[in-house]
């Protein structure tokens, strides 16, 4: 008897490393001071030691239910994008900027070219983060994941300036609310969608023409980070005074979050164009309006609190990203909450 015999490969988690090398590279920044295969991961305080009041933020998810489908499509190279994703953009929502990434992989069993695209998305999305992918932990666990499955969850850690962190406190009154586009589902509410929609590949493969792609596709399309967007927004001169991202709860459980005491937030449905996917979701699982904004981000994945003057300006600069923006609603007085009109 031997660990091998007892299902986990070591061989198989060398050959991993040594595929996963070239991605990992690819997100080096000058500060990293470790190389892969390292018991740790070192990054030099060269990036942030001369911030008046140097203060780190971190962050810390995984991609939740919607590996399912990923397992299902045999698809493994974008739900990497979806982890660096829940994390950095935590980050980035109190106004930091990402600075290194590690990921945790837990499978079944080790199959190193799997592996290799697992990473290959987690070193996409963090170089979409300018982070790097300074370790991380592939563990084989038999018997306790079923072969061809697998989790994913990251951990990342980004400096700011204590003066430039995004607070809430300067939100007020008649400040508008600018919401940035999302990618679709992104990585939250797909527990309720393996309810409406059955699980299997005719299901995932279905072309739907409202969507222009199959509903697999659809609903595996990486979530946005939008890192370089709200860089882009501080570089132009904007203030970002309140940032929400808009992950599990949707509107009604984190556009609170930004809100001071004594302030309410009006959000207009009809500000921008809802899509698709989710009107497909709320036909086919009959779920009623109030729960998919309570659920989803219903093509919002970030919202921004800014002062009328600067809203132009923060439009313009997400755009120059990519990211399209819209005026979404406004801050109003009143108990700390959100009304969706």
């Amino acid at each position: 008897m031997d660990y091998k015999n007892a299902g986990v490969d070591i061989e198989a988690g060398y050959k991993s490393v040594e595929l996963i090398k070239k991605h990992v590279q690819s997100t080096m920044r000058p500060e990293v001071l470790t190389n892969l295969g390292g018991f740790s991961g070192a990054f030099s305080m060269e990036a942030f030691k001369n911030m008046e009041k140097p203060t780190l933020v971190s962050g810390t998810d995984g991609v939740g239910t919607k590996l399912k489908l990923a397992f299902l499509m045999d698809r493994h190279d974008t739900v990497g994008i979806d982890c660096v994703a829940m994390c950095v953009n935590d980050i980035a929502c109190a106004g930091a900027q990402p600075l290194f990434f590690l990921d945790y992989i837990a499978c079944g069993k080790n199959f190193p070219e799997k592996i290799e695209q697992i990473v290959s998305g987690v070193a996409e999305g963090c170089r979409q983060a300018g982070a790097a992918l300074i370790g991380g932990e592939t563990a084989e666990m038999p018997g306790f994941y079923s072969q061809e499955e697998y989790d994913l969850a990251g951990f990342a850690v980004g400096a700011a300036d204590e003066k430039d962190m995004i607070t809430g406190r300067d939100l007020k009154k008649n400040d508008l609310l600018i919401g940035l586009s999302s990618t679709g589902v992104h990585s939250n509410g797909f527990s309720l969608v393996r309810k409406v929609f059955p699980m299997d590949k005719e299901s995932l493969g279905t072309y739907y023409p409202e969507l222009g792609r199959t509903l697999g596709e659809a609903l595996l399309e990486p979530t946005k980070i939008y890192v370089a967007a709200l860089k882009q927004i501080k570089e132009a001169g904007a203030v970002i005074k309140a940032c929400s991202h808009i992950t599990g709860g949707g509107f009604y459980e984190n556009v609170p979050r930004m809100l001071p005491e004594g302030l309410h937030a009006v959000i207009r449905k009809d500000s921008y164009e809802v899509p698709a996917i989710f009107g497909l979701i709320a036909r086919e699982g009959n779920i009623e309006e109030k729960i998919m904004y309570n659920t989803y981000n219903m093509g919002i994945g970030m919202v921004l609190g800014v002062n009328p003057k600067d809203a132009d300006r923060v439009i313009a600069a997400a755009a120059e990203t990519g990211t399209p923006a819209h005026i979404i609603g406004e801050v109003t007085e009143g108990e700390k909450g959100v009304t969706i009109c």
